[in-house]
């Protein structure tokens, strides 16, 4: 914990210095904007009055969860908070601070408070990583505004932290640059005087290539950049092959917003359902290299799990949600390796598209008009009068009955018998398709005429 400190060096050194850029610094901090509106790629908290203003303007003591990506700028909105007003400022990173170094945060607020002293702004880096006893140190404080918490996060708050915190806390989204934004930070850095200054140009095919392994992560771009211009040793232009050699990361051939990005998407889709493991595996690691959106991919095995696994092993889907929750809570890299277990369960798993056809059926029926009403036994009976009307008479309760079913009519006249999901004969839809035969045999027995 530091006093009139800006928040931890993104870069692992430790603190940000809160006066110019050295020359020393690295390119990520040199670059990292001066005022508010050099913020990139956040347009939608910039607004006049925005809570984000008011917090860094000092003009409201408003504590601040700060939710978003990597590289998306919550550090640079610590930092300006920092310089900005007559506020005392202390960071502490939850990598390395307990209940002790935060209950001696909040004691020296309240004495500097009570004898007259500024406003203690108190930056909680990585605040996820805070146990629940820790995150629920800070409530009193936060709730009598002895401190205004300023908090950073890269997983999703309402699953992170507790309850009471985010509550008391403005919570304030930040978005994923996109290959605009990260590229006019690029840009910029190779223009500014605090940057590269113009001593180097930057070929457009290397320029496309930092943003695409950047992946939304403006201080991997500037890192990469730093790098490449290190590497090209005097040289005027930085080249692909200069980029590539700073950063070790070949340049994939894909365009996410052309015919490249939807041809790798078919031939992984394509893979896993054809179960070629490791061709879905080489699909998978050429998108995410490519610098693909983790959430496309994830939303693309969902589908699949149900699409064309299905009811053939059910636990296919349980394996591609739970991918993209771990997508959405921890985030790249370390995602990679759930995304990449969740395709080498898709793709060796038995297929079957029975379930995305019984659905598409009974919907192309639904739009036929095929309708009928609602047989009497099984409409709803809870409501006064229902009863005279015949609802819910005669209808039988399965579970009254041991083997768990009954004869008993439940769709309507006019689909009555229609069979809409037929498993196949892979994995356990053998099984199912069994179980299947004999229930239908039972249910349907009073419209057979058995």
């Amino acid at each position: 914990m530091f006093d009139n400190a800006p928040p931890p060096d993104p870069q692992g050194s430790g603190i940000l210095g809160t006066g110019s850029a050295s020359g020393d610094e690295p390119l990520a901090v040199r670059m990292r904007p001066r005022a508010l509106d050099e913020l990139v790629g956040q347009d939608h908290l910039l607004g006049a009055g925005s809570p984000l203003r008011q917090v860094v303007e000092g003009r409201q003591p408003l504590s601040v969860i700060l939710w978003g990506p990597p590289g998306s700028g919550k550090t640079t909105i610590a930092h300006l908070v920092a310089q900005s007003g007559d506020r005392r400022f202390r960071a502490m990173s939850a990598l390395n601070s307990g209940v002790k170094d935060v209950r001696a945060a909040i004691d020296e607020a309240r004495r500097i408070r009570r004898t007259g002293g500024p406003q203690t702004i108190l930056f909680i880096d990585e605040v996820h990583r805070f146990t629940k006893t820790q995150q629920d140190s800070l409530l009193g404080a936060v709730e009598d505004r002895t401190i205004t918490l300023l908090a950073a996060t890269t997983e999703n708050p309402y699953f992170s932290v507790v309850a009471p915190l985010v509550s008391r806390c403005v919570l304030l989204t930040l978005r994923e640059l996109d290959a605009t934004d990260v590229g006019e930070l690029v840009d910029r850095a190779v223009e500014d005087e605090r940057g590269l200054n113009g001593e180097v140009t930057l070929e457009k095919e290397a320029r496309d290539h930092l943003v695409r392994t950047a992946a939304g992560d403006a201080r991997k771009a500037l890192t990469a950049l730093e790098a490449a211009a290190l590497t090209a040793e005097g040289q005027p232009e930085i080249t692909v092959a200069i980029v590539e050699a700073a950063i070790d990361t070949a340049a994939v051939r894909y365009d996410r917003d052309g015919d490249g990005h939807y041809d790798v998407a078919s031939a992984f889709i394509k893979s896993l359902r054809g179960s070629d493991v490791d061709a879905a595996m080489h699909y998978l690691a050429r998108m995410l290299v490519a610098g693909e959106d983790p959430r496309f991919i994830a939303r693309r095995l969902v589908i699949f799990a149900s699409e064309d696994v299905g009811m053939a092993d059910p636990t296919a889907l349980l394996s591609a949600t739970a991918a993209s929750t771990a997508v959405e809570r921890i985030g790249l890299p370390e995602a990679r390796i759930n995304l990449a277990q969740a395709v080498a369960h898709l793709a060796t798993a038995p297929k079957s598209n029975a379930v995305i056809t019984a659905i598409d059926e009974a919907m192309r029926d639904v739009r036929q008009g095929k309708i009928g009403p609602v047989p009497p036994d099984l409409r709803d009976a809870h409501y006064g009068g229902a009863k005279d009307l015949g609802h819910g008479k005669g209808y039988v309760y399965p579970h009254a009955d041991p083997r768990g079913v009954v004869p008993q009519r439940y769709a309507p006249d006019v689909v009555a018998g229609r069979d809409y999901y037929r498993p196949t004969r892979h994995g356990l839809e053998a099984e199912i398709g069994e179980r299947l035969e004999k229930l239908r045999r039972i249910v349907r027995r009073p419209a057979d005429g058995g």
